[in-house]
């Protein structure tokens, strides 16, 4: 049992050491940066123009 147990804790410390190196190398995304948008839809500058564009349909500017 006891063998078992280092066994599950030594893969557990190579595996989290294996993330953090991926991590450090830029190839995973670090979550203290904000979200870009995915789509337009996520987007919160075209969200603004869309609803303008709704709100005053002939005046492109408005």
């Amino acid at each position: 049992m006891l063998k078992f147990l280092l066994l599950v804790i030594l893969i557990a410390i190579a595996v989290y050491m294996t993330l953090r190196v991926i991590q450090r190398r830029g190839v995973m995304p670090r979550h203290d940066e904000p979200p870009r948008p995915f789509g337009p839809d996520d987007d919160p500058d075209f969200l603004r123009d869309l609803d303008r564009k709704r709100r005053h349909p002939k005046d492109p500017e408005a």
